[in-house]
């Protein structure tokens, strides 16, 4: 840690202001580079106009993730001060930097993903210049400073990068390069330290949770982790992001069903249930496979909630592949589906096919596989009405300060729905978790009636 340090005097009233864009493994990327200007002695400053250091860690995914990175540096240099300097980091800056270079050349400083620990380099440099090395993605192997960007009592806890999969739609491996793993202590030295901090809530993240440890030759990774993590005694919650169907084994199910820490939810990818389209998309999974993974779900773990991404308009997909699509929703009732339109990547193995989709078609087909979806969350969030779930009581809503909102285990944040909370009478803290009587749900929200804390639960601000 001593290569963090820098003299704090020197800095004073030096502010930053970060924004984060791209998924939560980005955020956890930035959350390092917080703690290295933190612990070197800078103040975060969240207007970027009174900002002297403006760091963006930039998505470089999809044209949509780049557009958005474009527009908030556009907004950046329109809004700053005259002398601040502005940092892009992130997955564009190892395949884009040309571009961006081109569209903003005022930019004082490039990281690229795997050198976002030399955050505090370009910060103090005098000159324009660039930190982009063979290394596609950062992964923590010792003890970083971090900063958390989440609320306190939820965290996420990236345990690989990059990718061992080829799918076809998909230029992740190139952009962040092979699958990398991190240790088991690593992972467990991380977390204890989350829980330590007062986090309840632990999100395990990957690219693929299933691969973990995969890239040692390993097999039952995950599975031998998720012991490990739950040899203790503290109260907590342990999410899963990203397991594809061919990774759900029965031994990892049993891991679900013998601990209640873990949350029985899984965001499980599939993409689409027509065998030609899974096959054409290099998913080594069948519609069969599909199917009976969510049926066995089910029957093991009775209150699983499945999430799912899907994709419409891959080169090649008929009508007839997307009615079974459509026919799939509305028979299977998966809780939570983020649904996504194709898009042509340059260097992804389906830029090359032929039988493109036209751009009117995709919409088309993104709305009614949208409009299905929402009439299928609409049965499935009637069922919980009359039952009371454990919330964990997150702030006010948006819309009105007599309203509060949460989360029970079923929704994860910034995907899901949320419960809103209508009689606040019982809540006393934020961060805690409360028992919440479901009376009613509206779209993708629940709607209930707070009755009493949980025993055990640290509240991260209690209210006044």
């Amino acid at each position: 840690m001593g290569k963090f340090k820098v003299n704090k005097g020197a800095l004073k009233h030096s502010k930053v202001n970060f924004t984060s864009l791209g998924c939560a493994r980005n955020l956890v990327d930035t959350e390092v580079m917080l703690g290295i200007v933190l612990k070197a002695g800078y103040d975060i400053e969240p207007n970027p106009e009174r900002s002297d250091y403006l760091v963006v860690n930039t998505c470089g995914f999809l044209e949509s993730a780049r557009e958005e990175a474009f527009t908030t540096l556009e907004e950046l240099f329109s809004c700053k001060k005259k002398s601040a300097k502005v940092i892009v980091a992130g997955c564009m800056v190892g395949k884009y930097r040309d571009i961006l270079k081109k569209r903003f050349p005022k930019i004082h400083y490039f990281l690229s993903a795997g050198d976002v620990d030399k955050v505090l380099k370009a910060i103090t440099s005098g000159e324009r210049g660039e930190e982009v090395s063979d290394v596609k993605s950062f992964l923590q192997v010792a003890e970083v400073p971090r900063r958390l960007a989440t609320p306190g009592h939820f965290a996420y806890l990236k345990i690989a990068e990059g990718c061992k999969k080829r799918c076809a739609f998909c230029i992740i491996p190139i952009i962040k390069g092979a699958l990398r793993s991190k240790s088991e202590e690593q992972v467990l030295r991380e977390f204890h330290a989350l829980l330590d901090s007062g986090v309840h809530e632990v999100i395990l993240i990957a690219q693929d949770l299933g691969d973990f440890a995969k890239d040692r030759k390993e097999r039952g990774g995950l599975e031998a982790l998720l012991k490990k993590l739950l040899d203790h005694s503290r109260p907590c919650w342990i999410r899963l992001l990203y397991l594809y169907p061919d990774e759900i084994t029965d031994e990892l199910i049993e891991i679900i069903s013998s601990d209640p820490r873990i949350l029985p939810y899984l965001d499980m990818p599939i993409q689409h249930i027509n065998n030609g389209m899974l096959k054409a998309m290099h998913r080594k999974t069948t519609r069969q496979h599909i199917i009976s993974t969510i049926e066995k779900l089910r029957e093991r773990l009775p209150d699983i909630v499945i999430r799912t991404s899907l994709m419409v308009g891959f080169p090649g997909e008929t009508e007839e592949q997307f009615s079974e699509l459509l026919d799939f929703v509305a028979e299977y009732h998966l809780d939570q589906v983020g649904i996504f339109q194709y898009s042509k990547e340059e260097e992804s193995y389906s830029a090359r096919l032929e039988n493109q989709i036209d751009d009117s078609v995709k919409e088309d087909r993104y709305n009614r596989l949208g409009s299905a979806q929402a009439e299928v969350v609409e049965r499935v969030n009637k069922k919980y009405i009359g039952r009371t779930l454990d919330v964990v009581v997150e702030g006010y809503h948006p819309e009105s300060e007599y309203l509060m909102q949460g989360r029970f285990y079923g929704q994860c944040p910034d995907i899901d729905g949320v419960v809103i909370i209508n009689d606040c009478v019982a809540i006393t803290s934020f961060g805690s978790i409360y028992q919440v009587e479901i009376t009613d749900c509206v779209g993708y929200d629940l709607i209930g009636r707070a009755l009493a804390p949980v025993k055990n639960s640290s509240p991260l601000q209690v209210l006044v």
